[in-house]
């Protein structure tokens, strides 16, 4: 017998949301204490990304580039929840997930070579806490309750925090990713990025219930919705699921709200076939830049100089690290056998030696 709830699940899960569509501040008790710089370098991080990630549609389309997912439209959800975290905290990103890796510490022609498959892509400078981005869908979600579990039995002042999509939720490693860290008390923040379709599908046809935050419940932690397309709605829930987890209270999960303007991936995806041009409309006048754009412009803290040299400087470290990643030399067979075990099997020695005398060949 189906069981009467006295209110509606949107009583339990309102959505976050601090700034209107015209950069009008709605909520100010929520409001985060954020410097005028801070607002500032946030502005600019995600007018830098945009640009950047226009540069790398264009260079995926002249085959300089590999595999390419764009993130035009989830630049809040993704920058402002990465900006509310430390620099020693674990970054645990999906394939989307590029921009908060840049702006954690990795280097931007990395980005380009794991982009195109290369194993340098993958090597990160010591001080940056991240693994490689996930492929597969929501494991990067019990990956994150095992380091945070790691981290909380050290007793480090870290947390670990991960991204994924609304299609991740419909996978077992969501699931059990939260009800161990929930049982566990881990220090983790579990982002899952809303952009209403994986890839084809719609939400609505992935789950029956009506916010994917409610999903907490069951694990028995935090679940909080949040306008993704709101940096500093995304900014505060990030901030205050981070010293919740912190102050040794547990996990939680944040739903973003948000949008992909573009295809799921470059690799033939044609949103037009699921999509419709009136609902990625309605989507574009709730675009973050512009809405922070209006805030910022109201506090005198932005203007169209500032844009200018942010999309200049995109532009300029685009083309300085797609040329750093081209004088890197071109992974060979050898190289990536090399890596597949501590101690080589014997097929994969095998092949070593063929592809060795192959490589030999050619020089």
């Amino acid at each position: 017998m189906p069981v009467n709830y006295s209110g509606k699940i949107e009583d339990f899960f309102p959505t976050l949301r601090i700034l209107d569509t015209q950069g009008h501040v709605v909520n100010n008790q929520k409001k985060p204490e954020l410097t005028d710089e801070q607002l500032r370098e946030l502005m600019w991080r995600m007018v830098y990304t945009r640009i950047w990630d226009q540069r790398a549609l264009s260079l995926n389309r002249q085959g300089r580039l590999g595999f390419y997912a764009p993130v035009a439209g989830q630049e809040a959800s993704m920058l402002a929840s990465e900006y509310a975290m430390d620099k020693g905290d674990w970054l645990l990103p999906s394939y989307r997930d590029i921009p908060q890796l840049v702006w954690h510490g990795m280097p931007l022609y990395k980005a380009f070579l794991y982009s195109r498959g290369h194993f340098e892509g993958g090597q990160y400078p010591e001080a940056l806490n991240a693994v490689m981005p996930q492929i597969i869908i929501g494991a990067q979600c019990t990956q994150t309750t095992g380091i945070a579990l790691g981290l909380k039995k050290r007793g480090k002042a870290q947390i670990a925090f991960c991204y994924f999509g609304d299609g991740a939720t419909s996978q077992g490693d969501f699931y059990e990713a939260m009800n161990f860290a929930g049982v566990y008390k881990a220090p983790a923040v579990f982002i899952c990025q809303n952009n209403r379709f994986a890839i084809s599908v719609p939400v609505e046809k992935q789950t029956a219930t009506q916010t994917l935050a409610q999903k907490a419940v069951a694990a028995g932690i935090r679940g909080i919705q949040v306008d993704g397309m709101d940096p500093l709605a995304v900014y505060a829930a990030a901030k205050e699921a981070r010293d919740y987890a912190i102050a040794g209270n547990g996990p939680t999960l944040i739903e973003t709200l948000t949008y992909r303007y573009g295809p799921h991936t470059m690799a033939g995806d044609d949103p037009t076939r699921y999509r419709t041009d009136e609902l990625t409309g309605e989507w574009e006048k709730k675009d973050p830049l512009i809405r922070f754009r209006y805030y910022l412009e109201q506090l005198g803290l932005w203007s169209k100089e500032d844009e200018e040299q942010a999309a200049d400087q995109a532009k300029e470290d685009v083309a300085k690290a797609l040329k750093q990643a081209d004088a890197v030399p071109k992974q060979k067979v050898t190289d990536l056998l090399s890596f597949m075990y501590e101690q080589p099997t014997q097929n994969v020695k095998e092949q070593l030696t063929e592809y060795s005398a192959r490589e030999g060949d050619q020089r």
